[in-house]
């Protein structure tokens, strides 16, 4: 990014601060402020009203769904500085990002940038930013969770295309995707170095998913079996065998949203702060406090954490805007991110008592019973994405220089 971008006059910035607040008026409408983020939705895709698709619509057209990403193809074109005036902009009035959730944005889309053909690029870049294709990851297997690299749904060759066979697990949103970016062996006689990454459609004769349901109640998360899928060769990223190393930049994408870059920072952020919670059911002491001390006390701790995570995210992102994209310390990020929600949940259970426990019925708020199935479906958070072990084994090796001795 050229330093006229990252640094741009102040009076320039200006000018699009106003030219942002000024859209933001016409197309952002009061009554949407406080909606849920349609493609990020984990029970699938939610039926928009005419206010969010007009939204939708018009925040992808200009490309502000993805304010970085190249005018060329269909992004917005933003430099550093301007990204960060919409964001404030966007803060500002309450204004969300439809598509700022989907997998397409969050990793797919920017794994493509930097690895896809140009004509990948022209065919799927413009569809992420407006919101028109939901993705889903073929990644994990039955026998290949944490050790990915072991995983064996073969792509056999025939000529012009490949025939896949095999079966993918914890295929999130899969019952709902259209296409799915999988990483698959063409290569039985070599673990890393036979991996290839693919596009597959979800609508190709042979795909089957079955929709896995969590302790939280939802099922977001597939077993997805592929039975003689064709899939064209034009639809391989990358040279045959070069699948793990563009696999694991894509996870650093993940990580790096699921560390708190994208729609789980704002989750973190969202909601009635804990210290008005802990009022209302704990009740205040004479000055005007939590009556308990002790969860008083933790209570203050938790939004310290949750403050120095925020700063350093920002920090973290920003370098990373200015260099190559997401490090390894995406995994750290990661890691913090995952306990701190943990953490977050757990004293939202707690501070309500009783009343924090329901699943349904009446008696409880409807605020208290997302938060209860939340709770329960937080504690994948440090599973996914990739666990909280594999995160600690990066950060040794990429991190601190720390040798594997096996």
């Amino acid at each position: 990014m050229a330093t006229a971008e990252i640094d741009a006059p102040v009076n320039a910035l200006d000018a699009f601060r106003a030219q942002a607040r000024e859209w933001l008026a016409e197309h952002f409408k009061p009554e949407l402020k406080g909606k849920d983020n349609s493609m990020s939705a984990v029970e699938g895709p939610n039926n928009d009203t005419p206010e969010q698709a007009a939204w939708k619509k018009a925040i992808g057209d200009k490309g502000w769904s993805v304010p970085t990403w190249p005018a060329e193809y269909g992004g917005g074109g933003l430099g550093k500085a301007e990204a960060r005036v919409l964001q404030e902009e966007m803060a500002r009035v309450g204004a969300w990002n439809p598509m700022g959730g989907s997998m397409g944005v969050m990793m797919f889309g920017p794994t493509l940038l930097e690895y896809g053909s140009e004509e990948q690029k022209r065919e799927h870049i413009p569809p992420i930013v407006r919101g028109e294709i939901r993705w889903c990851q073929g990644y994990s297997e039955p026998g290949a969770g944490s050790d990915l690299a072991s995983l064996q749904m073969f792509a056999e060759d025939h000529g012009d295309h490949y025939v896949v066979n095999g079966q993918k697990t914890w295929t999130s949103g899969g019952q709902w995707a259209d296409k799915c970016f999988a990483l698959v062996r063409t290569d039985k006689s070599k673990k890393h170095e036979g991996i290839t990454f693919l596009l597959i459609d979800m609508d190709s004769p042979g795909v089957e998913t079955k929709p896995i349901q969590l302790i939280s109640g939802s099922s977001p998360f597939c077993e997805t079996f592929f039975t003689d899928v064709k899939v064209p060769k034009a639809n391989r990223v990358g040279a045959e065998g070069q699948g793990w190393t563009i696999g694991k930049r894509l996870l650093q994408h993940e990580r790096n949203s699921l560390g708190g870059g994208g729609s789980s920072a704002a989750r973190l952020f969202a909601g009635t702060p804990l210290s008005v919670l802990a009022k209302k059911y704990v009740g205040e002491d004479s000055e005007g406090r939590i009556a308990d001390a002790e969860l008083r006390t933790r209570i203050v701790k938790h939004e310290m954490d949750l403050r120095a995570f925020a700063l350093t995210l920002r920090r973290v992102q920003n370098e990373a805007k200015s260099n190559q994209g997401p490090s390894a310390a995406t995994s750290i990020m990661k890691n913090v991110g995952a306990r701190i929600m943990q953490e977050r949940s757990e004293l939202l259970i707690e501070i309500r008592g009783m009343a924090g426990l329901g699943w349904e019925g009446e008696g409880f708020d409807e605020d208290a019973l997302k938060d209860t199935r939340h709770w329960l479906f937080g504690k994948a958070v440090s599973i996914y994405g990739g666990s909280t072990e594999i995160q600690n084994n990066v950060i040794a090796k990429r991190i601190l220089g720390m040798l594997d001795h096996q």
